[in-house]
């Protein structure tokens, strides 16, 4: 049984957020508040699961973060337990892609009053607020960017959406920027089973061609920015003041990952790493 209890206090929360579209924001801000992104056990060769107890395991109990389908996984358990009506999506992440890049990417799909929503706490490139269903839908992140659905484009597809952003590249992990509005990800409201779920996390965690068995990658939202650790390269934008650095020993690396991301890795699994070979 999911511990809702155990849940909010990792995120936080005094309260159980209201089951509306104000509480279903106030909750996936908190989530991305307090857990970070990340792909660090797929680059210490460790196997990603996505059932629920395995994630609340990692996630809660042990105060580690993980990638989309950790993430969400976790988040759609919680708005079950707090009663929403949610299901998962599958999603193809445009960033930096140069062809039609695989349904490597979850999302959740939530209906508040036969009103269609997308929460989203495992997409690790920026903060993506949560957004009512609609074409033309704009919403605007704590940092500033503004966020845009639309259907009228071809990466979309015939029955699909692309989601769009605008906003400062210091609150991103420095992908998928540029003058206007930039493509962040495509998606179908297609039901999704777990058999699905399971195919793009075995291949986000085990291909060749894969981001996350290619790059070592950690981010998290701050309350009005973003800090990531993209292998070696470290950027932080806080309100006004934005560092960007080389991280170049490992003992620096691993007091970045505790203090700013809040992630405890041994010495010997920085080492691991290969970072600094």
């Amino acid at each position: 049984m999911f511990d809702l209890d155990s849940y909010l206090a990792r995120l936080d929360l005094p309260a159980r957020p209201t089951r509306d579209a104000a509480g279903l924001s106030r909750l996936q801000h908190a989530h991305r508040l307090a857990i970070p992104f990340e792909n660090l056990d797929v680059r210490l060769g460790r196997r990603i699961a996505i059932d629920s107890d395995a994630v609340a395991a990692k996630l809660v109990t042990a105060k580690r973060g993980g990638y989309c389908f950790e993430q969400n996984r976790l988040l759609l358990d919680a708005l079950a337990a707090l009663g929403f009506t949610a299901r998962p999506l599958l999603a193809r992440v445009w960033l930096g892609a140069g062809a039609v890049p695989p349904l490597t990417h979850t999302l959740s799909l939530v209906t508040i009053d036969g009103q269609h929503w997308i929460a989203d706490a495992g997409f690790g490139g920026s903060y993506a607020p949560v957004m009512p269903l609609a074409e033309g839908a704009v919403a605007e992140a704590p940092d500033g960017a503004r966020f845009r659905l639309t259907r009228a484009d071809e990466r979309a597809g015939e029955e699909g959406w692309l989601l769009l952003r605008d906003g400062d590249p210091a609150t991103t992990d420095g992908r998928g920027t540029g003058e206007g509005w930039q493509p962040q990800y495509s998606f179908t409201t297609a039901i999704v089973h777990d058999s699905d779920l399971a195919m793009g996390n075995h291949w986000s965690m085990s291909a060749p061609a894969s981001r996350f068995t290619n790059t070592t990658v950690t981010s998290i939202i701050l309350p009005r920015g973003f800090a990531s650790l993209t292998d070696r390269q470290y950027r932080r934008r806080a309100s006004e003041t934005a560092t960007e650095a080389e991280i170049t020993d490992p003992r620096v690396y691993r007091m970045r990952l505790s203090m700013m991301f809040g992630i405890a890795l041994s010495a010997a699994e920085v080492e691991a790493l290969g970072l600094f070979g």
